[in-house]
């Protein structure tokens, strides 16, 4: 089971987003579509689903959370072609941030914005059974540029089986920004493989919720245990919701939180939302007698 899943927050278009990604990439489907009704954001939709056999989450929750450049998905491509195709897809309506083309650590990648908003890195590997299939990048700017490799250690003494992979430093003077150090990085975390780096020239966005983490979580203990360890802005504590100390949004969840959202009966599903809208951190006793009407 895939223990950390990344959660896209859309204003309307999570479904139509999700269908129109797995129409892209192979070993792709929609898992399972759903609504969380009567929240603040009235009745949202999710969906479930996997690009390349790695699985997703996403909601239409309203139009409070963009997405920017500070996240993005790396895709590891074997051919040209492969490039190309899914450029030419993902830049419809979108914007390039790096155009198609030959570069030093790439002989054929772009990175683009899509229609949502939503940044694709693509990238021309050699030993693709090398490469997980796509792998988030969290690109460490603005006010917390120069904190990847500080990142990389914190979330390696945090999570259990936590590795450190390959790390690669800005030369003197190669960076514009002189905060900027981690060039690129790679650190496994929950068994998903991201990739760090600082902003070489500093940035002017930064994370924020519109592309967070769900930590999917077994037990109390372990609920109590990341969020006690992950939370560093109080303010931003809501309905399982957390900020780090580098502004980075996780949802620490129950296991079972999307299959009763997905597949609970109407009466079940009102109630659990109905309990989890009242909380910070999750309480599974509290949410087990709101499904069960005890």
């Amino acid at each position: 089971m895939q223990k950390l899943i990344p959660h896209l927050w859309f204003d309307k278009e999570a479904v139509e987003a999700a269908k129109w990604y797995v129409s892209l990439f192979e070993d792709s489907n929609i898992m399972n579509i759903g609504i969380i009704p009567d929240t603040p954001s009235g009745d949202a939709e999710i969906v479930d689903f996997k690009l390349g056999n790695f699985r997703f989450n996403a909601i239409s929750a309203g139009p409070y959370f963009k997405f920017n450049p500070s996240i993005s998905l790396m895709v590891s491509c074997s051919t040209k072609d492969e490039v190309n195709n899914l450029y030419e897809n993902l830049s419809v309506g979108g914007a390039d941030l790096m155009p198609l083309g030959e570069y030093p650590f790439s002989k054929w990648y772009a990175w683009v914005q899509d229609k949502f908003g939503l940044s694709w890195q693509l990238m021309l590997v050699d030993n693709i059974e090398e490469h997980e299939k796509i792998r988030p990048v969290l690109l460490f700017s603005d006010n917390v540029c120069g904190r990847a490799e500080e990142a990389v250690d914190f979330y390696v003494s945090l999570f259990e089986n936590a590795k450190k992979g390959f790390l690669n430093f800005y030369e003197l003077g190669e960076a514009k920004d002189t905060r900027a150090k981690l060039n690129y990085g790679e650190v496994t975390i929950l068994g998903t493989q991201l990739i760090v780096m600082d902003h070489g020239y500093g940035g002017d966005f930064t994370f924020n919720e519109a592309f967070s983490f769900m930590v999917v979580c077994d037990n109390q203990s372990e609920i109590d245990y990341y969020w006690d360890k992950l939370s560093f802005v109080p303010e931003a504590e809501q309905c399982g919701w957390l900020k780090d100390q580098f502004g980075l949004s996780w949802q620490i969840s129950p296991a079972n939180m999307n299959d009763i959202l997905m597949n609970g009966s109407k009466e079940e599903v009102k109630r659990v939302t109905e309990a989890f809208l009242k909380m910070k951190k999750f309480d599974l006793v509290t949410l087990e007698q709101a499904r069960e009407e005890v």
